[in-house]
């Protein structure tokens, strides 16, 4: 189909972007063909009236996790063995198939909300490369995907035997990298510290749980495949391990000394900010989070090493990215607006630059700028309406009411809410 948006508010994505009228965006198929005035448009396209409405590029998360759906514990539940419901979910053919179809069913919310591209970093199986492969083929409604299939924990680390496999030794890292890559993921993902979710002890929310010589062992072997590494970390030490033996996004953060930015700009290396599931267990009260206290404090931490980690890296002109994190405790596959909110809000930026990071500057930091990110010719169509304009209310984004993915138009785009979720969340914006 031949679309052309007029009498809109097009927001393009770029880093200087400015409110532009008059103009009307062409689409042709998959890929935005020209802007135009609105009295120009050639014949052939079917007119869509925004009526005044915003315009603006599809947005990216950079950090997704798509096997859960973010509900929160229960009072007085126990904590979830995540081990045993990956066993659950892959113990045979007929369950992995509607385990699949749940990971389909939540990409499906993902762009239905206006997220029109996701990093997925941890998942069940190679689930993740096969919805991207039948999103890419027409099978399936989805955003666009990269992948990075199961993950790479250590016993007794980071969702070690779920969403992540462990190893023991250098070796057994790069056996488990090369068997990775032969479920065609895009990135490789390692779990190199504890976290919030896995710790009982007060204080200690990012144990260091990879030594370096397995860190830099499963570097080496992606690199050498052509793979970039993204690490889950929650502790300085953490970071400067990560850094050192060759990680290539730092997903979370802690707070950075010299040494660490030093080392940021010698990788080369970018951060990926994420603060939607910290808030949940530091702001919170405990009778709401249903967290222990030891859960509470040290989602504190973790949420200020988040915060100091993204400040002090875009004062150094370190690449720094938005991801939700979705599917921890509170945060559901159709809320990433909310990331770009706590953006705003807690790392201080404007509403300019957290829009533009949302879209073409994590485009720029998954190396698909050249595809995406941006309202201009030549580029996918990937585009998102809103009623508001979000460079002054970015919560605007909570409701979209037009959605284009790769070419496809999806009208007035629907989504199963949680609404005990979000009267809880909405209390602490």
């Amino acid at each position: 189909m031949k679309y052309a948006f007029i009498n809109g508010t097009i927001l393009d994505g770029t880093k200087d972007m400015e409110p532009v009228t008059g103009k009307a965006v062409l689409t042709d198929g998959d890929k935005i063909v020209d802007i135009v005035n609105n009295e120009e448009v050639p014949d052939g396209y079917e007119k869509i009236d925004l009526n005044g409405s915003y315009l603006l590029p599809g947005l990216i998360d950079l950090h997704v996790h798509l096997a859960l759906s973010g509900e929160p514990p229960k009072a007085d539940s126990k904590p979830k063995d995540y081990t045993k419901l990956y066993n659950l979910l892959t113990g045979n053919k007929i369950v992995r198939f509607f385990a699949k179809r749940l990971v389909s069913g939540y990409a499906k919310t993902e762009v239905m909300s206006g997220v029109t591209t996701i990093r997925t970093v941890g998942g069940i199986l190679d689930f993740d490369a096969q919805v991207r492969d039948e999103i890419n083929k027409g099978k399936l409604v989805g955003p666009r995907i990269l992948c990075a299939n199961t993950g790479i924990s250590v016993p007794g680390g980071h969702f070690a035997g779920s969403i992540a496999m462990p190893v023991s030794s250098p070796e057994e890292a790069k056996q488990l990298v090369r068997e990775t890559a032969k479920t065609d993921p895009d990135l490789i993902k390692l779990m190199i510290t504890g976290g919030v979710m896995d710790s009982d002890e007060k204080g200690m929310p990012g144990v260091l749980k990879m030594s370096p010589d397995i860190v830099k062992a499963a570097c080496e072997e992606a690199h050498e495949l052509g793979f970039k590494v993204a690490a889950h970390v929650e502790s300085s030490e953490g970071v400067k391990v990560a850094l050192e033996n060759g990680v290539d996004s730092i997903e979370h953060g802690a707070t950075p000394d010299d040494e660490i930015i030093k080392l940021f700009k010698d990788r080369k290396a970018v951060d990926i900010c994420t603060l939607s599931p910290a808030i949940p267990y530091a702001k919170f009260e405990l009778s709401e989070s249903h967290a222990t206290e030891a859960a509470k404090h040290n989602g504190e931490i973790v949420l200020e090493g988040i915060m100091e980690c993204a400040k002090t890296c875009i004062e150094n002109d370190i690449p720094v990215g938005l991801g939700s994190d979705v599917s921890c405790p509170f945060v559901t596959h159709y809320n990433f607006w909310r990331e770009l909110y706590y953006f705003n809000k807690y790392i201080g930026r404007s509403k300019k630059e957290t829009l533009h990071r949302a879209t073409l500057g994590n485009a720029t930091i998954a190396g698909i700028d050249s595809e995406t990110g941006s309202i201009e010719a030549g580029k996918s169509a990937d585009m998102i309406v809103v009623k508001n304009n979000p460079l002054i209310d970015l919560t605007t984004l909570r409701n979209v009411s037009m959605v284009m993915t790769r070419g496809i138009l999806i009208r007035d785009p629907k989504n199963k809410k949680m609404k005990h979720i979000d009267e809880v969340l909405d209390r602490y914006m």
